[in-house]
C-alpha cells in the first residue's frame, strides 16, 4: 500500500507552521515560526500583525518543511491548511497558500477544521489510540468534551458558555502582572503557591463549562486585596478550573462508557492539568495526553487530521473560504 504524504499549513493565530506526515501518524517535519516575541509588548495577539507576519514567513516555513522531510512538491498527496476556527486575516494566509499550491501542483485540497487538528495530536504521540475515545479539548479558543466516534466523527458533549479556559488563564496572567502568554507564566508560578484560596466553580446540569465567574473571582480578589500571594492565587485558580473539567470529564466517560481519554489544546501542556488527569488511571481510566510540542498549534497535527479527511474522501473546493468561528462538525 502507497504511503500518503499531507503538507499541513497552520496559520490560525500567532504560529507560521508548516509539515509533512506520512500516513497521518509520522511526522517528517513540523516547521513551526513562532510570533510570541513580537506580540509579547502589546501583552496578546495583535491580528494585523500576526497576518503580516504570516505572509512574511509562509514561503519560508514551507521550504524548510520540504528540506527536512527530504521530499519535493511533487511527492504530496495532498496539501491541508487549516481554514477555522482562529483570527480570519491569519487564517486567510495559510488557507490562500494552500489553495494556490493546490491548483499550482495539480493536488487535493483538504481543508482542515483546526480543533481537528488538536485531536489528531495525540495519533502523532500514540501510534495505538483509535477511536472511540473521550477527547477534552482545552485551549485559547475552546473547551469542549467529545466523544470521538471515529477518525472524522464528532460529538461535542459539552463545552464553554463563556470564556475558553485558555482565555481565563491568560486574563489571570494579566491581572497579577505576569503578561503573555498567560499559561506558561500563570503554570509556572503556581508551582510556588498553596492553593489555600476558595474560588467559585460553576456547575450545570449538562457538560457545560463556565469560566467568567471564577476569571471575575480572581480580578476582584486582587483589586480588593492587592498584597494577596500571587503563586496562592495561581495555583487556586488552576485547582479550581480543573476540579471542573475533571468532574465533566468523568460524567462524559459514565455517560458514554468509554474509558479511554485524550486531552488535546495548548491548556493540555499545564503541568498541574496534566497530572491531575493521569492521576485518573488509579480508576482504570487509560489518559493519553500529547507531546508538549504538539500541544499549541503546529502544522504536524492539521497534517494529521487532514490524511484522515483525506482518505475518507473529504476533499474541498478552490472556493474555500476562512471561517472564523468554526465549530467541530461531523
Amino acid at each position: 500500500m502507497k504511503d500518503i504524504l499531507t503538507l499541513g499549513i497552520e496559520s490560525s493565530c500567532d504560529e507560521t507552521s508548516v509539515a509533512v506526515v506520512k500516513n497521518g501518524r509520522e511526522v517528517l517535519s513540523n516547521i513551526i515560526d513562532t510570533q510570541i516575541p513580537i506580540h509579547e509588548k502589546y501583552g496578546g495577539v495583535v491580528p494585523e500583525i500576526a497576518s503580516r507576519n504570516h505572509i512574511e514567513a509562509i514561503s519560508r516555513v514551507t521550504k524548510k518543511a520540504l528540506e527536512v522531510a527530504n521530499i519535493r512538491f511533487e511527492d504530496i498527496d495532498a496539501i491541508t491548511p487549516t481554514y477555522g476556527p482562529g483570527l480570519v486575516g491569519a487564517l486567510l494566509v495559510g488557507l490562500s497558500y494552500g489553495k494556490a499550491l493546490s491548483y499550482a501542483l495539480n493536488k487535493p485540497l483538504v481543508g482542515v477544521n483546526h480543533i481537528e487538528g488538536h485531536i489528531a495530536a495525540n495519533y502523532i504521540t500514540h501510534k495505538e489510540l483509535e477511536p472511540p475515545f473521550i477527547c477534552l479539548l482545552i485551549s485559547g479558543g475552546n473547551t469542549q468534551i467529545v466523544h470521538i466516534k471515529d477518525y472524522t466523527e464528532f460529538d461535542v458533549l459539552g463545552k464553554t458558555r463563556d470564556d475558553a479556559i485558555g482565555e481565563a488563564f491568560d486574563k489571570v496572567a494579566r491581572v497579577v502582572g505576569l503578561g503573555y502568554p498567560g499559561g506558561p507564566k500563570v503554570d509556572k508560578l503556581a508551582k510556588e503557591g498553596k492553593p489555600n484560596i476558595e474560588l467559585p466553580k460553576t456547575h450545570f446540569e449538562n457538560l457545560d463549562f463556565s469560566f467568567s465567574g471564577i476569571k471575575t473571582a480572581v480580578i476582584n480578589l486582587n483589586h480588593n486585596k492587592p498584597d494577596t500571594n500571587k503563586a496562592d492565587l495561581c495555583i487556586s485558580f488552576e485547582k479550581a478550573v480543573t476540579e471542573v473539567l475533571v468532574e465533566n470529564t468523568m460524567k462524559a466517560i459514565e455517560q458514554t462508557g468509554l474509558k479511554t481519554l485524550a486531552l488535546g489544546g495548548g491548556v493540555s501542556a499545564n503541568s498541574y492539568i496534566r497530572n491531575e488527569f493521569l492521576k485518573l488511571e488509579n480508576q482504570g481510566i487509560k489518559v493519553y495526553t500529547p507531546d508538549l510540542k504538539l500541544c499549541t498549534d503546529n502544522a504536524a497535527m492539521i497534517a494529521s487530521a487532514g490524511y484522515y479527511n483525506y482518505i475518507n474522501k473529504k476533499i474541498s473546493e478552490l472556493d474555500l473560504n476562512a471561517v472564523p468561528n468554526l465549530k467541530l462538525q461531523n
